[in-house]
């Protein structure tokens, strides 16, 4: 099998990459330039998976395993269909998971489609998920380890995609084996850290790198009364939940800390409450994407609404192509419009996702 490999310049990706050489595959490496620096033409040194040094350490992993290597620059799509998206999605009180739609518009659209059309016959990547192919197609697992699990930020991906996708690392057992088995392969990057931030805030600044672009537009921040309690800069510095960086003038009546409860853009008004207040009885969400038929009315799922989050157990009420509802069996807190709603069976497999209304 013809296979391309996406090679990040981290240690999973590289890992990724020597396993498919290992089963017997025609493997070439792509490493992606997609950041753009502000106001250049070129990729930019960006915070996450995409700066120049990471390209560097890609070639190296590729030399190491002795195949074709290439650098494609997909920073135009990238800026149009993830990084746009994630400004728009704030600018409408949203909370984008950039991750998330890089998965779906680039690293499994874009990036497999070019595979395709060049006679490849699948992507691999370093992703910290399972792929199990039979029959019925392929079905996303969580990754046997669960602290590196990923398949949230996968369960978006169309299943159709997913049968073109080759998952080398999602079998390993723990992080620290993967590791050990780039620095035997001789890999430099086996002890390189891995990347946590937006790989296009350069700074790690999110709202300063938002409000350059969004502006600031100063609004109230007010209690579930109606009571102005703040000042804002712009509703885009906040997200639901957000605790800390509210600068209220007066405190709760009660003294217990305040949380951000919804944003409202076209007021400009925030609104703040108690941990109480974020709970969330009912959850719906819009755009599905089902992993074989939508799971049956009155059935009982697991949902995870955040990368890190734990899943909460929640019953069918409504599932269909178009949109999906959730009653959990205890509140949820924090969850914000445009979150992925990432639902399971009892197995860890992965049912469908839609983003929180």
């Amino acid at each position: 099998m013809r296979v391309l490999a996406a090679m990040s310049g981290g240690v999973d990706s590289a890992v990724a990459a020597a396993r498919a050489v290992d089963a017997g595959h025609d493997v070439v490496g792509v490493h992606l330039a997609l950041s753009r620096a502000e106001g250049g033409s070129g990729p930019a040194r960006a915070r996450g998976c995409c700066t120049v040094e990471d390209a560097h350490d890609a070639r190296r992993a590729a030399d190491v395993l002795g195949i074709p290597f290439y650098v494609w620059d997909l920073s135009e799509q990238f800026a149009e269909d993830v990084v746009a998206d994630f400004v728009a999605a704030y600018a409408a009180g949203r909370t984008p998971n950039p991750c998330v739609r890089c998965n779906e518009r680039i690293k499994f659209a874009a990036l497999l489609d070019r595979a395709l059309a060049l006679g490849f016959d699948a992507v691999a990547t370093g992703h910290w998920a399972r792929l199990e192919h039979g029959p019925d197609g392929p079905r996303l697992r969580r990754a046997a380890d669960a602290a590196k699990d990923q398949s949230y930020v996968l369960a978006s991906v169309a299943p159709e995609r997913l049968g073109h996708v080759v998952l080398p690392v999602g079998d390993t057992p723990d992080k620290a084996l993967l590791r050990e088995e780039a620095a035997a392969r001789g890999l430099a990057v086996a002890a390189k850290p891995d990347s946590h931030d937006i790989c296009f805030v350069p700074d790690g600044d999110t709202p300063g790198w938002l409000s350059r672009r969004l502006g600031d537009a100063a609004g109230p921040v007010v209690d579930t009364s109606g009571t102005v309690v703040g000042r804002h800069e712009g509703t885009h510095r906040f997200t639901v939940g957000q605790r800390r960086g509210l600068h209220l003038d007066r405190p709760a009546p009660d003294g217990r800390p305040r949380y951000v409860l919804s944003l409202e853009p076209v007021t400009r008004t925030v609104t703040v409450g108690s941990a109480e207040d974020l709970l969330v009885a009912a959850l719906a969400g819009t755009e599905p994407v089902w992993h074989g038929a939508p799971p049956a009315v009155g059935s009982r799922v697991e949902v995870q609404v955040r990368a890190h989050a734990r899943p909460v157990a929640v019953t069918v009420e409504h599932a269909t192509p178009d949109a999906v509802a959730l009653r959990p069996e205890s509140p949820v807190p924090a969850v914000a419009s445009g979150q992925l709603l990432a639902m399971y069976d009892d197995s860890d497999t992965v049912l469908g996702a839609a983003r929180a209304a």
